[in-house]
């Protein structure tokens, strides 16, 4: 029978230490809270939570903003043995119903600018939705009134902690079970890499449902001991500034394309990253003239690492005086790699091949066991990367194995915008290529035939998250095509290449 672990006491337990209680757990807007105070919060959510009916393997959807409200109802639900499914705050309408129909979410929490979105999300399914805060049957409420005595629940390493959902690129939306064993690793970059302990201060730019802020910027950082710090709205460049000179990590995490947007802020904005000693970059690939502007902006290396939601924690990352630009780092302690060619054959040194990792906390699989079985084999993960490795051990990412794109950090299937504007009679044809823009960053273009078809499929396309819609969208008369028909995308991106050259 697998061991009994709670995931709780592991991310809680250099919390919980003794003659820590005082010290800083998070630093937010409104203050400072202790140790012993997340402790208490923590403790009285789980209470709070089971109180509103929740009970252990139940899952609870949260539409919460990054505040230390989210970090108390994520780790009590951990604690009352539940199943946390924290969401994108920002999902379109149908993209949410979807999820907290398909977790059978027992009910959503939900802070107060995000109510009128979680009520929509349940309207279909009767799933109540319980206020985050304010008076009556709330959240802030059940936690004022909680009694905290109980003991953790015993729930066992192998049974679910909490689900990620994947951004639904390749069709519907993947839950990604994570078990309460998976989040014992917690921090690996931070302990590996970092070595980050009491005094250090993290803080990350990606919001908390993302699995690269919710374990580096969450769950990781307080299982080292550092302290965490929040912003409760979506990262605005003015303001991540603003909270570097108030709060001066040590440690920040961020994605290329909020580094692009820091850079186009006044020189003097920048002058706070100088005592940031370490920047972590993930989610997309960091062009080379990014990390070159940062570094002569800011005068500090960017250092790059590779993760995904299927592993909770990075996978690779380059270490502080150990690090080599344009690659992802080295593998991480415990992971394991196999590169497989077209062939299905080990690939040799410097050879693209298709990454599968196995990995200390890996998920379960998905809840989909069809899913599963495509990507999960005998303890390997197919990630769906090309990576290829150098002699050192150094991990270049190559793009991906098959049609989907990372842009702003979120995979991207081109062909769904196309099917997307072509649900519309006035647009005859539609082709999505990938461009690169000025900054180095990949893009997409979506080039439309029809009568006014580009308003038409600019109008259609506001139905898809920010993320997925494409950065130009022209209209042409036709499209390009080779003898037998096939669309000859190379063509259109030429030719908006040339239209943005000027030329």
């Amino acid at each position: 029978m697998t061991a009994p672990l709670n995931a709780s006491d592991v991310i809680l337990a250099r919390v919980r230490e003794a003659g820590r209680r005082d010290r800083p757990a998070i630093r937010h807007a409104g203050g400072t809270v202790t140790c012993g105070e997340l402790d208490l919060l923590v403790t009285r959510a789980a209470c709070a939570l089971a109180d509103l009916g929740l009970r252990p393997g139940e899952r609870v959807a949260f539409l919460l903003d990054d505040t230390p409200r989210f970090c108390a109802a994520f780790l009590g639900a951990l604690e009352a043995g539940a199943v946390a499914v924290a969401l994108n705050t920002r999902l379109p309408p149908a993209e949410l119903a979807y999820i907290v129909a398909d977790c059978a979410a027992r009910f959503a929490i939900a802070d107060p600018d995000h109510l009128a979105a979680a009520r929509a999300a349940c309207r279909d399914t009767g799933t109540p939705v319980v206020p985050a805060c304010g008076a009556g049957d709330s959240l802030e409420a059940a936690m004022a009134a909680a009694r905290p005595g109980r003991a953790t629940a015993a729930t066992r390493a192998d049974e679910p902690a909490f689900w990620l959902y994947s951004s639904g690129t390749t069709g519907k939306p993947k839950a990604i079970v994570h078990s309460h064993a998976s989040c014992a690793h917690a921090g690996k970059l931070l302990r590996e890499v970092v070595g980050a302990g009491e005094g250090t201060v993290v803080l990350a730019t990606s919001r908390l449902f993302f699995a690269y802020a919710l374990d580096n910027g969450f769950l990781g950082a307080l299982a080292c001991g550092a302290t965490i710090a929040l912003d409760a709205s979506w990262p605005a460049p003015e303001a991540i500034a603003a909270n570097v000179a108030r709060w001066r990590p040590n440690v920040f995490f961020t994605v290329p394309t909020v580094m692009r947007r820091l850079l186009a802020l006044p020189r003097a904005a920048l002058a706070p990253f100088a005592a940031v000693p370490l920047v972590f970059t993930a989610g997309e690939r960091l062009p080379e003239a990014i990390a070159a502007k940062w570094q002569e902006a800011v005068g500090t290396r960017v250092l790059e690492a590779y993760g995904m939601s299927e592993t909770f924690c990075n996978v690779f990352a380059n270490f502080p005086g150990r690090d080599r630009a344009g690659t992802c780092g080295v593998a991480l302690g415990g992971v394991e790699t196999k590169l497989l060619d077209e062939s299905g054959r080990e690939a040799v040194v410097d050879s693209p091949g298709a990454l599968w990792v196995r990995h200390p906390s890996l998920a379960s699989g998905y809840r989909s066991a069809e899913a599963t079985a495509r990507a999960f084999r005998d303890g390997w993960f197919s990630t769906g990367d090309l990576f290829a490795c150098d002699g050192e051990g150094f991990w270049s990412y190559q793009g991906r194995a098959d049609e989907l794109y990372k842009i702003a950090g979120q995979w991207v299937k081109p062909s769904e915008l196309e099917e997307t504007v072509l649900g519309d009679a006035r647009i005859r044809e539609a082709a999505c290529v990938v461009v690169r823009d000025a900054d180095g960053f990949d893009r997409l273009a979506l080039f439309v035939v029809g009568d006014g078809a580009d308003e038409v499929a600019t109008a259609r396309l506001d139905e898809l998250p920010r993320h997925a819609r494409p950065k130009w969208v022209r209209a042409v008369a036709e499209l390009p095509r080779t003898a037998t028909g096939k669309v000859q995308r190379f063509r259109l991106r030429e030719r908006l290449e040339a239209e943005l050259r000027g030329s």
